[in-house]
């Protein structure tokens, strides 16, 4: 009898494995880079007028990569400025990463590093013992609102520690992406639980709408090399499967008529396009930057 499904994130190990494979396989971070470099000076055009000291909150940094990159865009803008980057990331593994490159990037004197290992709920809760709210200059979630329980009520807190003239950047799957086809399909089949949930940057401009809160949504292009997910056996392939259905092993745990649907899925224009003999996904982007 085949073992039942079970969440990725029950072996965080594994979880890492497949995102490293999956940033290897995909765009994803060249299409960030791309948008910190072509759309993000506009977006904190104003966020530090004024001010000896700007600060900065990530949610979700994980190995800093595109953290550093953001802020040598504040460095840019404001020139001199004092800059006070926190980060609150729950992986001890993902903190040491981010230590190592900040240790290695040059430029970085007038920026004071706090790394929190802790969850965006966790931060909440502990700002809230402590009563002494924080107003903040530049707020950005990156990939990770997945990750929380209640989305809009997490993202109505962050935009409360918003100062004036800040803004609170979101990056999610676009509504566009193959990944709003296969999990708005298959995501009741996948093994969820409480660990993680779908959410697109449609269904973010949804809840944003819904509670009130100003803001814009740019699409950014990115797209990942799926081919490995067709060839029986192929340990990238098995890596990548369970990083699109957030399951541990599916190849080994789906049931195989799941697995032969969600194959099939994967090869749907909806999904993929065949270019030059390789199944490339669609794992296009969505932008949000809310106003305070």
């Amino acid at each position: 009898m085949a073992s039942p499904m079970k969440n990725l994130l029950t072996d965080p190990a594994r979880y890492l494995q497949a995102f490293r494979l999956f940033l290897a396989k995909s765009t994803e971070h060249q299409s960030m880079q791309e948008f910190v470099e072509r759309q993000l000076p506009a977006v904190i055009d104003s966020i530090g007028n004024g001010k000896s000291t700007i600060n900065i909150l990530s949610i979700g940094g994980g190995s800093g990569e595109i953290d550093l990159l953001i802020i040598s865009k504040v460095q840019a803008r404001y020139p001199g400025v004092t800059i006070n980057n926190e980060v609150v990331e729950p992986s001890a593994d993902q903190i040491s990463k981010y230590k190592e490159r900040v240790a290695k990037t040059s430029n970085l004197e007038n920026v004071k590093f706090t790394w929190h290992e802790e969850t965006a709920y966790e931060f909440e809760s502990r700002m809230n013992a402590e009563k002494k709210p924080k107003k903040w200059d530049f707020i950005h979630m990156i990939q990770v609102l997945y990750y929380v329980k209640d989305i809009p009520a997490t993202v109505r807190y962050f935009h409360s520690l918003l100062e004036t003239q800040a803004k609170l950047l979101i990056i999610l799957v676009s509504g566009t992406s193959g990944w709003e086809t296969l999990w708005k399909k298959y995501g009741s089949s996948f093994p969820l639980g409480d660990l993680c949930c779908y959410v697109s940057s449609a269904d973010m401009k949804k809840i944003l709408d819904s509670v009130g809160l100003k803001h814009q949504l740019h699409d950014v292009p990115s797209h990942m090399d799926i081919t490995s997910c067709f060839i029986e056996g192929d340990k990238d392939g098995e890596l990548l499967l369970d990083f699109l259905t957030e399951t541990y092993e599916f190849s080994k745990t789906a049931p195989p008529e799941l697995k032969r649907q969600v194959m099939e899925e994967l090869r749907k224009p909806q999904c993929s396009e065949e270019r030059d003999g390789k199944v490339v996904f669609n794992n296009n982007l969505g932008v949000i930057v809310v106003e305070p």
